[in-house]
């Protein structure tokens, strides 16, 4: 039976993932290791792990995750607070598929699409 699922994206540069993603996002750190190459962060129900890409090239970044929450209006307006940039074709918004999102890019072009169900 599955149950998890833990996204791994590409990073460039741990020390400005870590920051955006706990100081930005609210996440933190998961597990006690610290590996040179990888990252893994959690924020309530989910983790985010990271590896490292050096050549990772930001236009054509294709990293994606989708992630639900219960309370998008407060997450968004804490991000607004923090000064966390909204992705421009990703403002808050009610979808035609009954989910009320928004997007955002961390430092490495990976797109973090928050939701909730409407």
């Amino acid at each position: 039976m599955l149950t998890a699922i833990h996204p791994k994206l590409p990073m460039r540069n741990k020390a400005a993932t870590k920051d955006f993603y706990l100081n930005k996002l609210g996440f933190q750190q998961f597990g006690d290791a610290d590996y040179d190459d990888y990252l893994m962060v959690q924020k309530d129900n989910i983790q985010i792990h990271f590896f490292f890409f050096k050549d990772l090239d930001l236009s054509t970044n294709d990293g994606q995750v989708y992630i639900r929450t219960d309370d998008i209006v407060g997450f968004y307006e804490s991000l607004i607070e923090k000064q966390v940039p909204i992705h421009p074709n990703g403002k808050l918004a009610i979808k035609p598929w009954g989910q009320k999102e928004f997007s955002i890019l961390d430092p490495d072009s990976n797109l973090l699409t928050f939701g909730q169900s409407i």
